[in-house]
């Protein structure tokens, strides 16, 4: 097997090695390589949307010629190739040091979707980028981790707000080639295509491979001529509200992933499961032991024993489950391969409390893996609680699903310029610091930061932000000439010296995003205060199929369009990686308010938090845990039912008229807020370690992966290779 991308033919030799980082999203996490490509042509790097593949595609051969011969950017070029070859060929690192005597030790990670960088658009939401978090930690910590998923022709959606606040869905096919994705090619030149086994009718995929670091994650594409029109759509969008085509996604994701690592003889000792839409690759790795000769409960304990299964969704309604009728029409062929009854095969997927919801890919996950954990400790009890009648005989705190709270890749959310003012006061002190950033007492040196310093980075941070929605709004009005209103609720009046609270999330009915608008008389008091007053910037998508999803969406945005409320409340439209970037960095508060306990854990608190970003949260999912008093805010009533968003909301407006705003704008002299400061540093001492991936997979390693090596997989896999 080989992988190949597009090899451009009018990048001189001396800079060839561009080829190799465009191609490796190492880039993706290190800003100095991204100037690499920003410094060759700017224009090309804005208009590719900071994709180095398109960028190097599209730049004529002119410029090439031109960096060859300036040797200031050659200087900067053979440094960073450098560090990125050393970073790929080093052998050693945390993981090697830690278990120097560890047997082949290589985890097969399946998720359904990955948020690596906009410029694959593999991803929806939250599951997304913890899932890319985990890879790209795995491949800093030198984790031996091979990953699966879908190349998504269409991704998840492109949105588009009409003038009235309805979100509009634009499909937008993503051209693969000019992506950082290559195909991958057999023996015959040609890209590698597999059947996906025991399924009628026969399902295909080709295969492409996209390097995140050290980690290869191969993404599985139905979109090819092989296939019928019906199956070639499979890989199309994420999370599809089609019941059956959802199904078949499910079965090329895990069985057809099981099968391209075997066809492709990689070896790995485990599998990790993120959610349960891959469970299938549980079954296919039994079937193939069932084949070979090997009982059906003495496969299935060779399966269970080395798979882990990662749930995230505390509702009962977030679990995948399919009627019994649509599993016979895909598994018939399937049954008998494993060697056991119809009644035996949906008994599997079976809840014990509710038999007639059809086979659930959760309860698929959890009996056929022998390690289970929650993402937060809130939402390990939450989930012990949900799935406790799957182990009858035992008590609810024995019940054998953990927790290890969600992380974020602490080098892809933190700014570059934040970074860098750290850098300046760690260095000193403890110069591996990067290297280090999961070690609490680091952190302390926050405190050495002069406040000026902190708070005009941080001011600079929210003018970008600003500047960066005028643009986008500029552009809407220059290419639709919308109406003013319009171009008001897009942000074009906001003001930087303005108390700014962003929001940012799915537009999911739990997570109330309309909750601040509860009572719509107080909210206009607080914000249009004319000597403190407040903007509130929102940004979010909801599901194409979730209407009311879309009625909040269309509330909030109707109501930004009201000059009663002079320009404060703005939305981002179509958000994605590169806006949540922008708003993690920017805003001054960020704001959470689901309903408890439906945040299982929630990352973008995270990521604001290590930037010097203040949370002011409900009490739930990581917030829980990371909320010390002194770091942000924190509310939650004890009313339930129908009066709980009055109760929360009226909390909510309490905590802001006299504790955030007064904050805010009590100024020295020189026009800093040192009482704001202190709690921005609070905020990121005291969150960025101990919640970054680095931690978080550090914790994956020691409490789940060496346990989960049992030599079993490995030598199965020899044999079916031979």
């Amino acid at each position: 097997m080989s992988d190949t991308g597009n090899r451009f033919t009018h990048i001189p030799p001396r800079l060839a090695g561009l080829t190799d980082l465009a191609y490796n999203l190492w880039w993706s996490w290190h800003p100095e390589a991204r100037i690499l490509f920003k410094q060759l042509n700017q224009l090309a790097w804005k208009a590719s949307v900071h994709n180095p593949v398109r960028m190097l595609r599209d730049t004529p051969q002119e410029f090439f010629l031109a960096a060859e011969k300036n040797e200031e950017y050659l200087r900067r070029y053979d440094i960073i190739m450098n560090r990125f070859r050393r970073y790929m060929n080093t052998t050693t690192g945390w993981f090697r040091e830690e278990y120097p005597g560890s047997r082949a030790l290589t985890i097969a990670y399946f998720s359904a979707e990955y948020g690596l960088h906009h410029s694959l658009p593999m991803y929806a939401g939250g599951l997304g980028f913890l899932a890319g978090d985990h890879l790209k930690e795995c491949s800093d910590l030198g984790v031996p981790l091979v990953a699966v998923g879908f190349m998504y022709s269409e991704g998840y959606l492109h949105q588009h707000i009409l003038p009235d606040g309805w979100q509009e869905g634009i499909q937008e096919t993503l051209d693969r080639d000019a992506s950082p994705a290559k195909r991958v090619n057999n023996d015959e030149g040609e890209q590698l295509v597999v059947q996906v086994p025991h399924i009628e009718p026969p399902i295909f995929v080709a295969v492409w491979r996209v390097d995140v670091g050290k980690v290869p994650l191969y993404l599985l594409d139905t979109d090819i001529p092989l296939n019928d029109e019906e199956n070639r759509r499979i890989s199309s969008n994420l999370y599809t509200s089609d019941q059956e085509e959802r199904l078949r996604q499910e079965i090329v994701l895990g069985i057809g992933g099981r099968k391209v690592l075997h066809e492709m003889g990689i070896l790995y000792s485990a599998v990790h499961l993120n959610e349960g839409h891959p469970a299938f690759a549980l079954l296919e790795r039994i079937r193939e032991r069932v084949e070979r000769g090997i009982s059906f409960p003495d496969a299935l304990n060779q399966v269970r024993v080395t798979s882990l299964f990662t749930t995230h969704t505390p509702v009962a309604a977030g679990h995948d489950a399919f009627p019994p009728e649509l599993m016979d029409r895909y598994f018939s062929r399937y049954y008998p391969a494993l060697g056991i009854t119809r009644g035996e095969f949906l008994g599997l997927g079976t809840h014990p409390d509710y038999p007639e919801s059809g086979f659930n890919m959760t309860v698929l996950a959890m009996r056929l893996s022998s390690y289970h954990n929650a993402v937060s400790q809130r939402h390990g009890e939450v989930t012990r609680q949900m799935w406790k009648n799957l182990w009858p005989d035992l008590p609810q705190d024995k019940i054998p699903i953990d927790a290890i709270t969600n992380g974020v890749h602490l080098p892809t959310w933190m700014n570059p310029r934040v970074e860098d003012l750290l850098d300046t006061y760690f260095y000193p002190v403890t110069p591996n610091w990067q290297q280090e950033h999961d070690d609490p007492g680091i952190w302390n040196l926050v405190d050495e930061i002069p406040d000026g310093k902190l708070w005009d980075l941080h001011f600079d941070l929210k003018i970008k932000l600003i500047n960066r929605m005028r643009e986008r709004t500029r552009i809407k009005w220059a290419k639709k000439q919308e109406d003013p209103l319009s171009l008001a609720a897009a942000g074009l009046l906001l003001n930087p010296s303005i108390l700014t609270i962003g929001f940012a999330r799915r537009f999911a009915t739990y997570k109330r995003s309309d909750l601040i608008f509860y009572d719509m008389e107080r909210l206009k008091r607080i914000i249009c205060n004319r000597w403190r007053p407040v903007q509130i910037i929102f940004a979010g998508k909801a599901h194409p199929s979730d209407y009311e999803g879309k009625r909040i969406l269309q509330k909030i945005y109707q109501i930004a369009q009201q000059p009663e409320l002079e320009g404060r409340i703005a939305f981002v439209e179509d958000y994605s990686e590169q806006t949540a970037q922008y708003l993690v960095h920017g805003v001054d508060v960020w704001l959470n308010n689901p309903i408890p306990p439906l945040e299982a854990s929630g990352t973008s608190g995270m990521k604001a938090a290590m930037n010097g970003v203040i949370n002011l949260s409900i009490a739930d999912g990581w917030w829980l845990e990371g909320y010390n008093g002194k770091n942000g805010w924190s509310f939650a009533s004890t009313t339930t039912g129908n009066d709980r968003d009055a109760a929360d909301a009226y909390a909510l407006y309490d905590i802001l008229e006299r504790e955030v705003i007064p904050l805010y704008y009590s100024a020295s002299l020189e026009g800093i807020p040192h009482g704001w400061v202190k709690m921005m540093k609070e905020s990121i001492k005291s969150n960025a370690p101990r919640f970054s991936a680095r931690r978080m997979v550090k914790e994956y390693v020691s409490r789940y992966y060496p346990q989960l090596v049992t030599g079993a997989d490995v030598a199965y896999a020899c044999v079916l290779r031979k």
